[in-house]
């Protein structure tokens, strides 16, 4: 049997979920290009900071990954609206199925506030423990297998083990029993529901039922390197037959380059 329970915690400006802006033409272009370059989870610290003007860097990375991947599904809302489509091959038939489903749909509650502990107790050892962050994921940029990644993780995450009443070093992780281990990750999931978002999928050819998850860090950065390609044809086309300057034309209302553009093609 165990328990858990959360201390919440207000250090972190809960008000960077709640304040997601919308992104200008210039600003998506900006986000872009210096994303370009960058690992997925910096890729998304980027993103939100173009987006939460009120939070830090620092705040953003300290949010768990479901708080900042909530932030970044109401970017994407913003930005593209609510209706996802996607492509997955049934693990069953090798049939590729089209997926269509809504922003509700990947939407998970959480009870945790940002920089809450979970305390959690089993079979005598009693831990405090965070949810994981974009630090951390950053930390295990160096591993070299899925194993050392989770056990990695789960380090970083243990704040305080008690066993048997006895104060242990957070070192000594590791050698835990390895079923503490598994429930101690299992509830950092469960407290953390938007981490990890699976969709439930049917193969129409097979009736075969499986889950895909859903990582909307690549998902919404592949959508928005091709808004910002289709913005820089748009772009190119208007400097070069009027000679305008890239910044009079972002600053262009999109009905109004689109007017424009249909004026060039006759």
């Amino acid at each position: 049997m165990n328990e858990a329970s959360f201390s919440g915690s207000s250090s972190l400006a809960c008000g960077a979920i709640a304040s997601v802006e919308s992104v200008s033409p210039a600003e998506l272009l900006d986000v872009w290009e210096r994303g370009q370059h960058q690992a997925p989870v910096e890729r998304a610290l980027t993103m939100l900071a173009a987006v939460c003007p009120s939070a830090s860097r620092e705040t953003l990375a300290a949010l768990s990954i479901g708080q900042r991947d909530a932030c970044l599904i109401a970017l994407r809302e913003r930005l593209f609206g609510q209706v996802l489509t996607s492509l997955a091959d049934c693990p069953a038939c090798g049939e590729r199925l089209e997926m269509t489903f809504s922003v509700l749909d990947i939407r998970a509650s959480s009870k945790a506030e940002p920089g809450a502990m979970l305390s959690f107790s089993q079979s005598g050892y009693e831990l405090g423990l965070r949810l994981p962050n974009s630090l951390d994921l950053l930390a295990l940029a160096g591993c070299a297998s899925p194993g050392e990644m989770r056990g990695r993780l789960i380090e970083q995450c243990v704040m305080s083990i008690r066993h048997q009443g006895r104060t242990e070093s957070t070192a000594l992780t590791s050698e835990m029993p390895a079923e503490i281990l598994n429930a101690a990750i299992e509830q950092i999931a469960q407290a953390d529901p938007q981490a990890d978002v699976q969709v439930d999928l049917t193969c129409p050819c097979c009736r075969h039922e499986w889950q895909a998850g859903f990582d909307i860090v690549s998902y919404l950065w592949s959508e928005l390197h091709d808004r910002a390609i289709h913005l820089l044809r748009e772009i190119h086309l208007l400097a070069s037959a009027y000679g305008w300057r890239e910044s009079d034309i972002l600053n262009m209302s999109s009905s109004r380059r689109v007017c424009y553009l249909e004026m060039l093609a006759g």
